[in-house]
């Protein structure tokens, strides 16, 4: 019988929560929904000079945002917490102290002059800086009676000296590291806390993770996690490490180059279908041309033996596509309480010559109708038309240059007289009255339409111009145009 699927994602409290940082979230969780596993949030604080307030119930918030509900972890217990690493400092200790006794890691004593004095000798002669092993072979009996006396030590694991090992990747299959190029790290600080590498082992093996799936960045590192669990007689998870994230440029991707925090991409109005989609892409594809997905349906979708091993790049343009095709394909019910927050006093759209009639559901499902093929971002369906909650009191210069002409007054003043014979009017009416005027005065129906769309808009601009006519009905359609005569002689 298979293992229950069990994965984690294990982040630092020390601020925001990187788009790298959600990848890995995400393709954990999706990993476990697909295989019917458990997700757990763990937070690795034992680097406490780190760690910022409130970091973790920003991260913990914006996890639920994005709609990543973890199964286990802070304030969702199951049966293998704590799930905060600065409470499971106990365990740690008597882990290190087990590989001491097995031979497999000693107490070191060096100090950091010592420490830095190797670094400086090693740097000069151009080698890669790495710990010599000073207090490897002190005799068991000096190292305990040094410890007793309560010199100050860490304790480090016992890389061995030659040879090589070898480890599985899902995404990239066999991997192998020479000894050499180890060093005897150290697992527990003279503080008492674990460095990450002990650390993250114990917690995994405790808490029956059953797969490690992380970034890249961590490959390096993955040999001395191999070693440990050797050491310990630990049956090994699988491994899976994600590729790179990069810049346009193909760097590292970096706040240097723009925005890396998920929160930035949510206060600028990306809605969460997007970004999922998007990150989701970062790496992994569903085989053929499919492009839009819901987390839904990435979970039905998702292996990791469609992740590639090469760098993703992380593309502006396609986000902001992505975030244009999850607005048209909400529901308009959805849409129409996110555009009605837009509408608040806050906001600074005014209800002045329009009545209050004008500002209820119906005449906002109406402007979202008209808008939202248009719109990159929710407030988009708000703020690219403003004429729709308030009559233009300016008219774009270069509109008015192009399309108002000395006879235009005179031609909108038609256009009124045919628009007051309409009777309820739909959208084909107004078209067909404008059409009816253009004739009679022998004009293009594109001379009148760019006029009529300039005042009653102010723009050149916007949806279709019998949408906004219509929408905005006869009566203010009128005024707007008297307005726009007087205005624009």
């Amino acid at each position: 019988m298979e293992k229950l699927v069990r994965v984690r994602f294990a982040p630092s409290p020390t601020g925001y929560l990187h788009v790298g940082g959600l990848r890995t979230a995400l393709y954990n969780y999706l990993f476990a929904k697909h295989n019917g596993g458990k997700f757990i949030l763990r937070i690795e604080d034992t680097d406490q000079s780190r760690k910022v307030e409130g970091a973790v119930e920003n991260l913990i918030a914006t996890l639920e945002w994005a709609g990543i509900h973890y199964d286990e972890g802070p304030n969702r217990e199951g049966n293998h917490g704590p799930y905060v690493q600065s409470e499971r400092l106990k365990l740690y200790h008597q882990h290190a102290i087990q590989l001491v006794e097995r031979g497999k890691a000693y107490y070191c004593f060096c100090t950091q002059e010592r420490l830095e004095e190797i670094r400086q000798k090693q740097s000069a002669a151009k080698l890669q800086p790495s710990y010599d092993q000073h207090c490897r072979d002190l005799p068991k009996d000096e190292a305990e009676r040094r410890n007793a006396a309560g010199e100050k030590h860490v304790v480090r694991m016992k890389v061995p000296l030659g040879g090589e090992l070898t480890f599985e990747d899902i995404i990239r299959g066999k991997v192998t590291f020479s000894y050499s190029v180890l060093d005897d790290q150290v697992i527990l600080k003279s503080d008492g806390f674990p460095t990450y590498h002990l650390a993250v082992v114990v917690d995994d093996h405790l808490m029956e993770i059953t797969h490690v799936i992380r970034g890249e960045e961590w490959l390096s590192s993955t040999p001395k996690h191999v070693l440990l669990y050797q050491f310990f007689g630990w049956e090994l998870p699988k491994f899976a490490h994600l590729p790179l994230l990069l810049n346009p440029d193909k760097s590292k991707l970096s706040k240097r180059q723009g925005d890396v925090a998920v929160e930035d991409y949510r206060a600028k109005g990306y809605l969460k279908e997007a970004i999922i989609n998007f990150v989701a892409f970062l790496g992994w594809n569903p085989g053929d041309e499919r492009e839009i997905f819901l987390l839904d349906e990435l979970v039905k979708e998702f292996s990791l033996e469609r992740v590639g091993k090469s760098g993703a790049v992380f593309n502006i343009e396609k986000l902001n596509w992505l975030n244009a095709q999850h607005l048209r394909k909400k529901p308009i019910a959805e849409l129409l309480g996110m555009v009605k927050e837009y509408l608040s006093p806050s906001v600074g759209l005014v209800q002045s010559s329009l009545s209050n009639k004008h500002f209820d559901d119906a005449y906002v499902l109406q402007i979202i109708g008209a808008m939202r093929e248009r719109a990159l971002f929710v407030k988009d369906l708000i703020e690219n038309c403003p004429y729709f909650f308030e009559p233009p009191t300016e008219y774009d210069p270069a509109i008015v240059k192009k399309r108002w002409k000395e006879q235009t007054p005179d031609h909108m003043r038609k256009l009124i007289e045919e628009f007051k014979l309409l009777e309820g009017p739909k959208k084909e009416d107004y078209e067909a009255a404008l059409h009816r005027v253009a004739g009679a005065l022998g004009v293009s129906n594109g001379e009148l339409i760019h006029a009529l769309r300039l005042a009653v808009s102010g723009m050149g601009i916007g949806p279709g111009l019998y949408d906004i006519v219509f929408i905005l009905g006869k009566e203010e359609t009128i005024r707007r145009i008297s307005a726009a005569i007087e205005r624009l002689k």
